[in-house]
């Protein structure tokens, strides 16, 4: 007891002495995430530039002390509107909607700090959960209770998404760590967070919201994962727009719940929806999610739509997979997806009856709606059934003519928990075959091809009769010399016969094909480099080449003629 009774007025001492009375100007070395910082350092020196209500600012001490006094003015101008913001409309809002921070906190002072500081490009702030413990815990606690923000940012409109953001985190530290000594997964945290922006109607006027920025991102990458968290625009852009749906259609009280219960991530939202008595489930409302947002259309099905005003437009761009327009086709296409990725597929072109064949891994759980579309462009909505090795078959008719597109939409929804790295990649195949139906001027053009087909036939026949002796007119053997140069493209030349009937005698290994037709084509060329190469110490050597031409010049003639006279 007496040990105990020491241990906790030394802590009371402790969390007293940090909570000591700051003074404006007052520089504080913090320790910082190297993984945010522009410069990848562990600590940082900030002097205390505002005070308020409910927030202390701080600014990197480097920064602040470059810029001049005016600026520094207006700086200190735009905190001020930034922390009558936080006070009269994010704290008491988002705590209304998620709960309180943790007050008074591990420093015993219920002021929250903020500290400005030099982050990466494209970061919006972070929040240490190492700060919410004493350094006798974690020793590079800063024992506050804190945000951390860019200062590039400072003179931004858009500061105040970046601040509540960052607060909700804050507030989840409390209401899920401390409440249930659990961790949210990230995906979900950075849900809730992200979704702050449309709780305090940042987002209602579109034009340069937090809102368009996310849309912008997903529609770069729409089929990244939803729960596979590497802090990129694109986590960002895939778990606001989920969130948007999933609020719209189920209510607030889906994050609140999931929050505020000692499950985490997906069975957190499970547990938040039958607690709500709701019927479907995550994997039920993430399938429904790829679809509307594929078609976005309430006609449809209520559940098949944004119902945010500025989401009523969004509409993803299938990957395109064209079949030719005429005959029998085949199409083979293998991705890999992870879990909770939206992918979509869709197949134009082609004339005729479809089959398409879809098959994964056996052991994985994919769904795959897909939608048909008819020549009026209206859609229709079917659900590909799976066996047990993850394979299946749609069969369309008249695709092409009846039916002008079909799109797929495959997700896997295996893995439900653990989320808290890179996720492996698992495959996927769908293979699309069509028996097209033959025109009549398809069977015309079809005529026409095979007539040119015999015609052709007779022309080899003759050559091979050449090649035979059967054409007594034609000189088979060799000349007694070359006089000019023969190259490529002459026809008819007596001197590339006795040229052709030269290389015959020399064997297979130079002229396999043996034809004598007075026509020097590609067989005779190919012929000619044999010869070349063979003699290229004679031929080439002395040209500075090495490798054959062809081209029956000079020097080729010279060694020609040579073996004609026997020398």
């Amino acid at each position: 007891m007496k040990i105990f009774f020491i241990v906790t007025i030394f802590l009371f001492l402790f969390a007293a002495q940090v909570a000591m009375a700051v003074d404006f100007g007052d520089t504080v070395n913090f320790n910082v995430d190297k993984d945010f910082d522009s410069s990848a350092r562990s600590q940082t020196t900030a002097v205390l530039v505002k005070t308020a209500p409910k927030l202390n600012f701080y600014i990197e001490k480097n920064w602040w002390d470059l810029q001049e006094q005016a600026k520094q003015i207006d700086i200190l101008n735009n905190l001020n509107i930034l922390s009558q913001e936080f006070e009269n409309r994010i704290y008491p809002t988002l705590t209304s909607v998620f709960g309180s921070e943790w007050k008074p906190g591990v420093d015993g002072d219920e002021k929250i700090t903020i500290l400005f500081q030099s982050l990466k490009e494209g970061a919006g702030g972070y929040f240490r959960e190492a700060d919410e413990y004493l350094k006798l815990q974690i020793s590079d606690s800063n024992e506050k209770e804190m945000l951390y923000l860019p200062v590039s940012q400072i003179d931004n409109s858009q500061l105040k998404v970046f601040l509540a953001h960052e607060f909700v985190h804050l507030i989840t530290f409390n209401q899920k760590n401390k409440a249930f000594d659990v961790q949210d997964e990230v995906w979900l945290n950075e849900a809730r967070a992200d979704y702050s922006a449309n709780i305090l109607g940042y987002d209602d006027q579109y034009q340069g919201s937090n809102l368009q920025r996310r849309v912008q991102a997903f529609l770069e990458k729409p089929s990244d994962s939803l729960t596979e968290w590497q802090e990129t625009k694109y986590d960002y852009g895939t778990i606001n727009l989920f969130t948007y749906y999933l609020t719209d259609h189920y209510g607030i009280n889906t994050l609140i719940d999931s929050l505020k219960s000692k499950y985490v991530g997906i069975e957190s939202i499970n547990y938040a929806l039958q607690k709500n008595g709701v019927k479907d489930d995550f994997s039920q409302i993430f399938t429904n999610w790829t679809i509307a947002t594929t078609i976005n259309d309430c006609s449809l099905d209520f559940k098949y739509c944004y119902l945010n005003k500025n989401l009523k437009n969004l509409k993803i761009n299938p990957t395109l997979n064209f079949l030719p327009l005429v005959g029998s086709s085949s199409l083979s296409v293998t991705n890999v997806t992870k879990n909770w990725s939206g992918n979509w597929q869709k197949i134009i072109g082609g004339n005729g009856d479809l089959k398409l064949n879809f098959s994964s891994l056996a052991g994985l759980d994919f769904y795959v709606p897909y939608l048909t579309y008819d020549k009026s462009n209206s859609y229709f909505l079917k659900f590909l059934k799976l066996d047990k090795d993850q394979k299946g078959e749609i069969n369309i008719k008249d695709f092409g003519s009846e039916i002008k597109s079909l799109i797929i939409i495959p997700s896997l929804q295996t893995k439900i928990s653990g989320f808290d790295g890179l996720e492996f990649t698992y495959p996927f195949t769908f293979t699309i075959s069509i028996a097209g139906a033959v025109s009549p001027d398809e069977q015309a053009t079809i005529k026409k091809l095979l007539a040119q087909i015999e015609d052709l036939k007779k022309q080899i026949a003759d050559i091979l009769a050449q090649k035979q002796g059967g054409n007594g007119n034609q000189n088979n053997g060799p000349c007694f010399q070359l006089n000019n140069n023969l190259y490529f493209g002459l026809s008819s030349n007596a001197e590339v016969r006795c040229l052709q009937g030269f290389l015959k005698l020399q064997g297979q290994g130079i002229y396999p094909e043996g034809f004598v037709t007075g026509n020097f084509g590609n067989l005779t060329k190919s012929a000619v480099i044999r010869f070349q190469e063979k003699y290229a110490a004679e031929i080439l050597v002395p040209s500075g080449l090495i490798s054959g031409t062809g081209f029956v010049g000079e020097k080729t003639r010279a060694k020609i003629n040579r073996i004609l006279a026997g020398i």
